[in-house]
């Protein structure tokens, strides 16, 4: 029987197909590790500026004021006071930075309910910073900017009486750090405060930078 080409052709080009087909090869593929980032998050539960992980004092009530570890500072009448404040400063700049601001809300808060207490405030600067031709370290200004700063801050903000602040120029004569290293650089470039009530200065050694002419009140 003859079968005319025409009906031969569609199955020759289905084989030709089917025969051109490969399975894929998987057995050289290889596994590729994607290293995703880890992301840290720093929780404060109780809302006190406190991170979780350094907090002693958990679960601190709303608008209480804390210190470094979380935990209030409860001072009753009765109670010694002396709280220390610490702000540094980029070179040749008398700018507060934000972190000290935040922190210096905490000193006027305790001022305003201590009002008997008095604050000392210290301005320094590095030795760098007059070498290097900054004209107003040169010109005896830029560590007592950096105290009327904090002074001025207090006053507007918190309205703490003028009296109750004493402003010190230490400039470069009461370094706490090197003035080899850049390290030591940038915590020479700093405010140093301490509050206190004033029955509790009679015989304090605070501040001693003051009792031994290194810083000059203004």
């Amino acid at each position: 029987m003859n079968v005319k080409l025409w009906t031969i052709a569609p199955i020759m080009i289905g084989i030709l197909a089917l025969t051109g087909c490969q399975t894929a090869d998987f057995s050289k593929q290889t596994t590729q590790t994607i290293n995703m980032p880890t992301v840290c998050v720093n929780l404060d539960s109780d809302g006190d500026g406190v991170f979780d992980e350094l907090d002693q004092c958990p679960n601190t009530p709303e608008n209480v004021v804390v210190e470094q570890r979380g935990c209030p500072i409860t001072m009753g009448p009765d109670m010694s006071l002396k709280m220390e404040y610490r702000a540094f400063f980029t070179k040749g700049s008398s700018e507060l930075s934000l972190k000290y601001q935040d922190e210096l809300d905490k000193v006027g808060e305790i001022m305003n309910t201590h009002n008997t207490a008095t604050m000392r405030i210290e301005g320094g600067i590095s030795e760098n910073e007059i070498d290097d031709g900054d004209s107003i370290a040169k010109s005896n200004t830029l560590a007592k900017n950096r105290a009327l700063m904090v002074k001025n801050y207090l006053l507007l903000k918190h309205g703490i009486e003028p009296s109750r602040l004493t402003t010190l120029n230490c400039e470069t004569r009461a370094p706490i750090a090197p003035n080899d290293t850049e390290e030591g650089r940038t915590v020479n470039r700093r405010v140093y405060g301490v509050v206190t009530k004033p029955e509790e200065q009679e015989g304090n050694d605070y501040p001693s930078n003051l009792k031994a002419g290194i810083c000059v009140e203004f």
